[in-house]
């Protein structure tokens, strides 16, 4: 069994790797997260196992601009999810979601958002995320850092 617990800074960039000498030092990253998570508006779970913390992830609150006409609610962004891979396929990226999820609706946010990895887009669609026709994006950076 999973314990998903409070927020943490995580581990891996799987995804993203970069080369170590461009790495993001890991006390900035620490005072980035420690700062967001303090502020409310970006909220954290972590799955542990053994006392050690095994995954975790994040969503940050987006606030939408009131109208007059329908209800405005927030919305969720998800995103840095990551379970060390010895502890992948045992149930805790479906505890991890399903924590966030439980929140979110209990917070009433309109809709949950994500950009999924080609490895993580089964684990969300099981937990019901679909794709969106209404969701637009315009990259205006490329993986290199130009303007496309």
């Amino acid at each position: 069994m999973w314990e998903i617990g409070s927020p943490h800074p995580g581990r891996g960039r799987e995804d993203h790797e970069a080369p170590s000498d461009t790495a993001r030092p890991p006390a900035e990253a620490e005072r980035w997260i420690r700062e967001r998570l303090g502020g409310g508006r970006w909220l954290a779970w972590v799955a542990e196992a053994g006392g050690e913390i095994r995954g975790h992830v994040f969503l940050a609150l987006v606030e939408r601009v009131p109208e007059p006409f329908a209800d405005n609610d927030s919305l969720g962004y998800v995103t840095n999810f990551f379970v060390e891979p010895p502890y992948r396929n045992q149930g805790a990226g479906t505890a991890l979601l399903d924590a966030l999820t439980s929140y979110a609706r209990g917070a009433r946010l309109e809709t949950l958002i994500v950009w999924p990895s080609e490895r993580s887009d089964p684990l969300y669609r099981r937990s019901g995320f679909q794709p969106s026709a209404e969701l637009l994006e315009l990259p205006l950076l490329t993986a290199d850092g130009s303007t496309p």
